[in-house]
């Protein structure tokens, strides 16, 4: 959630079989699939250990949580457009809509390679990963000015740290290059933002 999106071509295996409760079959890289990557990154994929074979449970989680998890980012971003006083707000939500659907169509290909159905929708009761309640929510709905502008960088500065806080576990367990990829993507580009909006806090008071 980005200033001038960098994309990058990642492969995505077509064709896998459904992963098991524990693991998941080896990927293929031969369809080219276009991934979006972190502002200011070269946006290549990390460098792959002998383990990294191909996707492993760790990595089906990741992709089936970060998707909703971006889909309530995107909620939040198109608010701004009626709703925010400052048009660096505006620009932060403008980024954050570019970079997270793109990710979003990463993620739910990839998933669909391995069989598997996206996850259809967010879920608005507040857990863990920074993600807004509703009552926040309709607080965010209702505001205008100024008052979006405080309460939109509070919650997309928290649910960008959670995204960073889930890529940052799929770095540590995940296998699939892909989805380290994006994870990597997240955490570079997301905490870039996050330093963005923390210095138009500032600048707000």
């Amino acid at each position: 959630m980005r200033t001038g999106l960098v994309t990058v071509v990642l492969a995505v295996a077509p064709a896998l079989a459904a992963c098991s409760s524990e693991a998941v079959p080896p990927a293929r890289a031969d369809a080219p699939v276009i991934a979006p990557g972190a502002p200011g990154q070269s946006g290549s994929p990390p460098a792959r250990s002998p383990a990294d074979t191909g996707p492993v449970a760790a990595d089906v989680r990741f992709a089936e949580a970060m998707i909703p998890h971006h889909r309530q980012a995107l909620e939040m971003a198109r608010l701004a457009a009626a709703r925010a006083g400052d048009p660096l707000v505006t620009a932060v939500a403008d980024r954050v809509a570019d970079g997270q659907r793109r990710e979003i169509a990463v993620m739910e290909s990839w998933l669909r390679g391995l069989g598997r159905t996206p996850p259809p929708a967010h879920d608005h009761g507040q857990g863990g990963y920074g993600m807004a309640g509703e009552e926040e929510l309709n607080r965010l709905r209702t505001a205008r000015g100024r008052a979006f502008d405080t309460l939109f960088l509070t919650l997309m500065i928290r649910h960008h740290e959670g995204a960073v806080r889930m890529a940052a576990r799929e770095l540590r367990r995940g296998r699939d290059r892909v989805m380290r990829a994006m994870a990597q993507d997240v955490v570079s580009g997301q905490q870039i933002e996050i330093a963005r909006m923390r210095g138009i806090q500032r600048r707000l008071g």
